[in-house]
């Protein structure tokens, strides 16, 4: 891996990742925070858990040596969004080198079942925070440069998902807005540079999510070329090399084990259910836990 890109001033960079109290964007946080990061960690909630968490996580980082501020923030919500990176900008001090949008809604749906309420949520939680956060990021960016940081650039971190590649009709609100976001990463590749680069990065399956147990779980991270699909460190790597990565813009990093090259009619959920069908009731099939 090579050297973290340091900005113009050789200062710490500072990143802003979204949905990082927890799972995935828990683990880029700390990734980037290794590599000589800041970070400005947003979680959705002020209180409960969500606060907790981002609290327990904020202690990790710090540990690390990294500088932490916390924003709770809705980012379905469009003020709310819009006024995280001033905020970032004020409890730093300073403004962002790289934004990581993590944070993402995942609920079920399919062709038969589509309603535009679940298309306006799975849009407003997935792909306009991005965009707007991307947009953001780009007025600071040339804020600096006309205060005389001559070479300050930014870096915008999608995730995606490798069904973009690989499509199947399950989760088609989800899979409708990261295929919008990945139009946007690569539209605002050309309109944002060179002042800011943006790239995608589609994990494959990572984590137990929605329906799925544990013993599923196992089975569809297996259905791979590699038998293996990613882990969270294995995104967080992806994420890190494209922040340090200056001549790398526009495009989509595949970290799925191969998964995208299968042409899975399903989505591997329901792929690893008829196998366990098929293969009878003495195959394992634990309910996921609360």
């Amino acid at each position: 891996m090579p050297t973290t890109a340091l900005p113009s001033d050789a200062r710490r960079p500072l990143t802003l990742v979204t949905g990082a109290a927890r799972r995935v964007g828990r683990v880029i946080a700390l990734t980037l925070a290794r590599a000589g990061h800041d970070i400005a960690l947003h979680h959705r909630s002020a209180e409960g858990r969500s606060r907790e968490e981002a609290e327990a996580t904020a202690a990790e980082l710090r540990a690390l040596g990294a500088t932490v501020t916390l924003h709770a923030a809705d980012l379905a919500d469009e003020a709310a969004c819009r006024a995280l990176v001033p905020q970032v900008l004020a409890a730093q001090g300073r403004p962002l080198d790289a934004v990581v949008n993590n944070a993402s809604t995942f609920e079920y749906d399919d062709p038969a079942t589509f309603g535009l309420a679940a298309l306006e949520r799975h849009l407003r939680a997935n792909t306009a925070p991005a965009i707007l956060l991307a947009q953001a990021l780009h007025g600071q960016v040339a804020a600096r440069r006309a205060t005389g940081e001559a070479h300050a650039q930014g870096c915008v971190v999608n995730l995606l998902d490798q069904k973009l590649v690989n499509l199947n009709p399950d989760y088609f609100s989800y899979t409708l807005s990261k295929a919008a976001l990945q139009a946007a990463t690569q539209m605002q590749a050309l309109a944002l540079a060179p002042l800011v680069r943006l790239v995608g990065v589609s994990p494959g399956v990572t984590l137990v999510s929605g329906p799925m147990s544990e013993d599923q779980f196992d089975a569809a991270h297996r259905l791979t070329p590699l038998g293996r699909s990613s882990t969270p460190e294995d995104v967080a790597r992806a994420v890190r090399y494209a922040i340090e990565s200056p001549a790398v813009t526009g495009s989509t990093l595949m970290v799925d084990g191969g998964q995208h090259l299968l042409g899975q009619p399903r989505d591997v959920l329901f792929l690893v259910q008829q196998q366990q069908a098929q293969a009878g009731p003495s195959a394992p099939n634990r309910k996921n836990e609360p």
